[in-house]
């Protein structure tokens, strides 16, 4: 029997397979230009080792006695240190933050944060016109560009320069969606004024869809710190209503590693546009503590050349809000192995401002990582009766010194892979030296329960932890589409 004839594919069905094949191709090579791309000059820093006899720990800690949140306490001393440092200072004053405002749709009397803050810096400038104060700072604090909130209004009518980071120079750190934004949504203005609803609280303002086509990227300059002539502070803390109760760590450092800090800073605000900043009058001094600024992905190798230089009878405290950068876990597991003593305190990433969350990613991860070492390493959760445990440190002691690293960065791709911006300070510390006491000394009160209810066991969070949480959690590792 004669074979029948395919029949030829018609012009039509060719200019469309054509089409899709072009688009597929473009769509390729932006998402891989975006994902590789360099960076903007003075992105991931690594500044020099310095010498200085000052750093100081700052705390703010919420606790109550049992899991109802009985007889709550909130220390919280992290902004006003902030805010005592911008009335000291006599030069100038930088700022750099993530999450800035008072919105929040919980029914709890927060800290007026916001307020404080943007009026500090107002009044400083009001008082001081001549004084460069600059505001660097994420522009979802501008609805990505629907609004301008009150409180940079204000410190904006005073005087003060606010510079919100270009992030469409970064990486994206969400390929699957990025490309298509980077070929389509970026071009298209909807224009108007804002009418969808704010995901951040219902009293904010609300959004356009232009913003939410931005939002989708999950793109951040997630960076904490203030910096004056005098001192600089490294924090995991925002000045954000709702994160009042959080709990976070600070480092006060002062020295010649200002200068490191301001020339980081001064990198994010060129490429957004932004001024040059000041420098200080700091020469290398002596003193006992070794201290280090760095940001993206030099926190990273930092981090894993400390943790990979670790040996048995060597000691780890880590307090972290997101575990799941899965280089800093493999070097977890192994240091149990070798018989580190490792000890985590964790969120149980159950909620967020008010919004319950499915545990992921720091569930299916402390699953791994209890099976990996056969229960060598030590894991408690925080008992986030509001807020969350949202320090990003880590305490790392072997017989010559103890190294501390702090700042904003959680242990996830988007912090640490270069795609988020990202400040970390790193000391390295005498074994005997106030700080790594009284580091340790914090550590142990929440571990211990020492006078409330900061910790619970593992088993508290993991019991309720199903099978499909950790199929998400893998899905998304693989697709990249988190907001971790």
């Amino acid at each position: 029997m004669a074979r029948k004839k395919s029949k030829p594919w018609s012009k039509r069905k060719r200019i469309v397979m054509g089409s899709i094949g072009v688009f597929g191709l473009i769509y390729i090579a932006v998402i891989l230009w975006h994902t590789y791309k360099p960076l903007p000059e003075g992105v991931s820093f690594k500044g020099d080792i310095h010498k200085t006899d000052s750093v100081e720990m700052i705390t703010d800690l919420t606790f109550a006695q049992d899991r109802e949140g009985t007889g709550m306490v909130h220390e919280n001393f992290i902004f006003e240190e902030v805010y005592q440092m911008i009335e000291e200072a006599e030069e100038f004053v930088v700022v750099d933050f993530f999450l800035f405002d008072g919105f929040y749709d919980e029914k709890e009397d927060f800290p007026k944060i916001a307020d404080t803050l943007s009026t500090t810096l107002a009044q400083k400038k009001i008082d001081h016109p001549d004084m460069p104060i600059v505001f660097i700072t994420d522009p979802l604090n501008k609805g990505y560009g629907s609004y301008e909130n009150e409180w940079f209004k204000k410190m904006r009518d005073a005087g003060v320069e606010i510079v919100y980071t270009d992030l469409d120079s970064l990486r994206d750190s969400t390929p699957i969606y990025s490309g298509i934004y980077r070929i389509f949504f970026q071009w298209f203005d909807f224009g108007g004024k804002g009418w969808i609803p704010n995901a951040m609280a219902s009293e904010a303002p609300k959004m356009t869809v232009a913003s939410y086509l931005t939002l989708l990227n999950v793109k951040a300059n997630h960076r904490k710190a203030v910096v004056t002539e005098k001192e600089a502070i490294v924090t995991s803390s925002n000045p954000h209503d709702a994160s009042g109760f959080h709990g976070n760590i600070a480092l006060k450092v002062s020295g010649s590693v200002l200068n490191d800090i301001l020339e980081s800073e001064e990198a994010v605000s060129l490429f957004s546009g932004g001024p040059k900043l000041p420098r200080v009058n700091k020469k290398e001094s002596d003193g006992q503590y070794q201290v280090q600024y760095l940001t993206e992905k030099k926190i990273l190798d930092a981090l894993l050349a400390d943790l990979a230089a670790t040996k048995k009878g060597d000691k780890i405290w880590l307090g972290m809000f997101f575990v799941s950068k899965r280089d800093i876990v493999n070097a977890l597991i192994d240091a149990a192995n070798r018989g580190v003593e490792v000890n985590m305190i964790l969120d149980p990433n159950e909620n967020s401002f008010g919004q319950e969350k499915s545990g992921l990613p720091n569930r299916p991860v402390v699953q791994e990582m209890v099976e990996d070492t056969k229960g060598k390493l030590n894991i408690r959760w925080y008992n986030t009766v509001i807020g969350q445990y949202h320090t990003k440190a880590i305490w790392i002691q072997s017989d010559e010194h103890t190294i501390i690293s702090n700042g904003s960065a959680n242990y996830t791709e988007r912090t640490l892979d270069n795609y988020n911006l990202e400040s970390n300070l790193k000391v390295i510390a005498p074994n005997d030296s106030q700080l790594v006491t009284e580091m340790e000394s914090y550590f142990e009160r929440l571990w211990n329960n020492e006078d409330a209810l900061y910790t619970v066991e593992v088993e508290e969070f993991q019991d309720s932890f199903t099978w499909w949480q950790r199929w998400i959690y893998t899905l998304q590792k693989f697709t990249k589409v988190t907001t971790y």
